[in-house]
């Protein structure tokens, strides 16, 4: 069984169809990646997946169980997160007032505070600025904290929207190379990117989306070798 199992999925912006019947599936333990282009439907089917879009037709089921009419807070105490794109970090809080936002599903202070020590550790430059407005951080402090507040609900399934972008090289890879970890510790991860050779070469499988459709998938190194999506997504 699947721990995430997208069938038929249909979304509409009054009359423009954004998803037209995606089926899709993230297994335990995976790394998978949506890619496309801008407007091919990548955030709407995030979106759609954590309960922040109704769907119009179509299934989404989270470890056997249906999830599609749930509200979005629901769905993240079952065990599912999302690094929204744009980091959506509370801007006029502290680093560490945003951290206790993401642990607002859990009741136990003291797990509260390992799991804070748990992001402190894989972040330091968080640590350091604990005290700080998050709003005055640099983008990829920013990007750290909104992968931080995400971690903190102890997600099962961490979905993440674009998290490269504006980013500099450097923090781009250093970006890639927490999603590898995280994924080594047993966080399943779910990924939306632009940065297709870089997504495609950390991915056990990959899902392209053109238009709404699920046009081609496959592993990440079956993606990355295709000619269709060298000429599309990396420059071949």
């Amino acid at each position: 069984m699947a721990l995430l199992e997208v069938k038929g999925l249909e979304v509409y912006y009054g009359v423009i169809q954004a998803l037209k019947g995606i089926d899709f599936e993230v297994n335990e333990g995976e790394i998978v990646t949506l890619i496309g282009a801008n407007g091919a439907g990548k955030t709407t089917t995030m979106q759609s997946v954590i309960g922040l879009i109704p769907p119009k037709a179509g299934t989404v089921s989270f470890e056997g169980k249906d999830i599609t009419h749930l509200h979005c807070h629901k769905i993240v105490s079952l065990g599912m997160s999302q690094v929204p794109e744009g980091r959506r970090i509370f801007q006029e809080l502290t680093v560490y007032q945003n951290l206790l936002m993401g642990a607002y599903i859990q009741k136990d202070k003291k797990a509260i505070k390992e799991d804070i020590k748990k992001i402190y550790a894989r972040f330091p430059r968080l640590e350091e600025r604990k005290n700080q407005i998050a709003g005055t951080l640099s983008g990829g402090e920013q990007q750290m904290l909104a992968m931080g507040r995400a971690l903190m609900s102890r997600p099962k399934l961490l979905m993440l929207d674009e998290p490269s972008m504006g980013l500099s090289p450097l923090l781009v890879d250093e970006v890639f190379t927490i999603i590898k970890d995280l994924n080594k510790e047993g966080t399943t991860v779910l990924l939306v990117e632009q940065n297709a050779g870089k997504s495609l070469a950390i991915s056990d499988r990959a899902y392209v989306l053109e238009n709404g459709k699920i046009v081609l998938s496959g592993t990440g190194e079956e993606l990355l070798q295709s000619e269709e999506v060298k000429k599309a997504y990396l420059g071949g």
